[in-house]
C-alpha cells in the first residue's frame, strides 16, 4: 500500500512533510504503543486522514513506512569496488555499526519493537513481519553488497554473506537491544557507541578478514557521524 511513496527505506524520496508525519507516528508509538490510529496520527501531524490514506494506503501501510523511515537512519557508506581498501571497508562497516546502535537504542525503536513483540505474543504478527522485513532484513540487503565487495577485493573471506552478516549483527548488537527492551537503563553516549562500533568492526575483521597483514588502530573519530534525530 506504499505506491505513493518511492524508496521509503532510503528516505530520499520523502518530502519534508511526509517525514514530519512519520516522525509524528513514531512519537505516538512511543507514547501510546499499539493504540496508533490514522485519526490520532492525522491529529498529531496536523493533516487530514485523506492525505494519510493517499500517501500510505492504510494503517499497515503507515506502519510499514514508519519502520522503513526508522531503518533509513542506518546509513551504508558507499564503497568503491575497484579501489576498495581495508581502511575504506573498515570505515564503512564501523559507521554502519555506529548508526545501527544509535537507532536500536532510541526510544522509538524500543517502543516499536515492544509493540511488535506484544502483538506477536497475542497471535497478531503483522507488525512483527513488517519490522523484520523493513528493519533487520532490509538492513541485511543493504550491507551485504559491501561485504561482497570486500570479498571480491580479497579483503574478506566467507562462504555465505548471510552468515557473515549475522555474525556482524551479533557483534554489534550483543545484548544491548534485549536489555533495553527489558527496561535496563544503559548509558549509551555517543562516545560509548563509537567505541562499541569500533570494537565490533575489529572483531568482525579478525574473524573474516583475509590475511593481508596488520591494520592500524581505528579510532571513533574516524567514522563518527551526527547522531540521527529520532
Amino acid at each position: 500500500m506504499l505506491q505513493a511513496i518511492v524508496d521509503v527505506d532510503t528516505g530520499e524520496a520523502l518530502t519534508g512533510r511526509q517525514k514530519a508525519v512519520l516522525d509524528a507516528a513514531l512519537r505516538l508509538l512511543v507514547e501510546e504503543g499499539d493504540q496508533l490510529t490514522m485519526t490520532a496520527v492525522a491529529r498529531r501531524a496536523s493533516c487530514s486522514k485523506e492525505t494519510l490514506y493517499k500517501w500510505f494506503g492504510d494503517r499497515d501501510g503507515l506502519l510499514t513506512a514508519t519502520v522503513q523511515w526508522q531503518a533509513s537512519k542506518v546509513r551504508v557508506v558507499p564503497v568503491d569496488r575497484k579501489g576498495l581498501t581495508l581502511a575504506s571497508l573498515t570505515v564503512s562497516l564501523a559507521r554502519f555499526a555506529s548508526d545501527w546502535l544509535k537507532v536500536i537504542s532510541s526510544d522509538t525503536s524500543i517502543a516499536l519493537n515492544r509493540v511488535a513483540i506484544g502483538r506477536a505474543g497475542s497471535g497478531n504478527d503483522d507488525l512483527g513481519a513488517i519490522v523484520l522485513e523493513n528493519g533487520r532484513f532490509a538492513l541485511a540487503r543493504r550491507l551485504k553488497p559491501v561485504l561482497e565487495a570486500g570479498r571480491q577485493a580479497g579483503l574478506l573471506e566467507f562462504s555465505h554473506a548471510e552468515a557473515a552478516f549475522r555474525t556482524f549483527f551479533g557483534l554489534v548488537a550483543r545484548d544491548v537491544q534485549i536489555r533495553l527492551l527489558l527496561g535496563d537503563r544503559l548509558e549509551l553516549t555517543d562516545a560509548a557507541i563509537g567505541g562499541d562500533a569500533v570494537r565490533a568492526t575489529q572483531q568482525f575483521l579478525a574473524l573474516y578478514g583475509a590475511k593481508t597483514g596488520p591494520q592500524g588502530p581505528l579510532e571513533p573519530d574516524d567514522f563518527r557521524s551526527t547522531r540521527p534525530e529520532i
